[in-house]
C-alpha cells in the first residue's frame, strides 16, 4: 500500500501544475486589458486636441469635456481592471506554483505582488475590486441625467 499511496500522492501534488492554465490566460487577459485601455487613452487624447478649437460652439465643446471625462473614468476602470487580472496572476502562481524569486529579492517590487495565502490574495484582489465600483459608480453618476419638475 506504501508504494500506491506514494505515487497517488505525487500525482495529487503535482495536479497544482493545472493552476498555470489560470495563471496564464489571466496574465493575458491583463494584457489585453492594458492594451485596450491604452488605445482607449490614444483616441481620448485625439479628440481633446479639438478642444481647443475655435469653432467649436459652448454646448459642443460641454458635451466634450462630459465624454472627455465619461471615457477617462472608463479608462482608470479598464486600467483597474487589469490590475486585478495581473494581480491574480501572480497570486495564483505563488499559492500554487513556486514564489517569484525575482519579486521577493528586488527592492522595486511592491509589496501588493508578494501574495502569502488565498487570504492574502483575496484582501488584495478585493481592496481593488472596491476601487472599480467606486469607478463605476462614478461613471454611473456623471451619466445620470437629472430633470427639472
Amino acid at each position: 500500500m506504501g508504494l500506491i499511496e506514494k505515487i497517488f500522492e505525487g500525482l495529487l501534488w503535482r495536479s497544482r501544475y493545472v493552476v498555470l492554465f489560470a495563471v496564464v490566460a489571466s496574465m493575458a487577459a491583463a494584457i489585453a486589458i492594458f492594451y485596450m485601455a491604452t488605445v482607449d487613452v490614444v483616441y481620448l487624447v485625439s479628440h481633446i486636441l479639438h478642444y481647443a478649437d475655435p469653432e467649436l460652439t459652448s454646448e459642443a465643446r460641454k458635451l466634450l469635456h462630459d465624454d472627455t471625462i465619461t471615457h477617462v473614468v472608463e479608462v482608470v476602470d479598464g486600467y483597474l481592471l487589469g490590475t486585478v487580472m495581473l494581480i491574480f496572476s501572480l497570486g495564483m502562481y505563488e499559492l500554487f506554483i513556486s514564489d517569484i524569486d525575482e519579486a521577493q529579492n528586488s527592492k522595486a517590487s511592491s509589496a501588493i505582488l508578494v501574495v502569502h495565502s488565498l487570504d492574502d490574495l483575496k484582501q488584495r484582489l478585493a481592496k481593488v475590486i472596491i476601487m472599480i465600483m467606486i469607478v463605476t459608480i462614478f461613471e454611473l453618476a456623471l451619466k445620470l441625467k437629472v430633470g427639472g419638475a
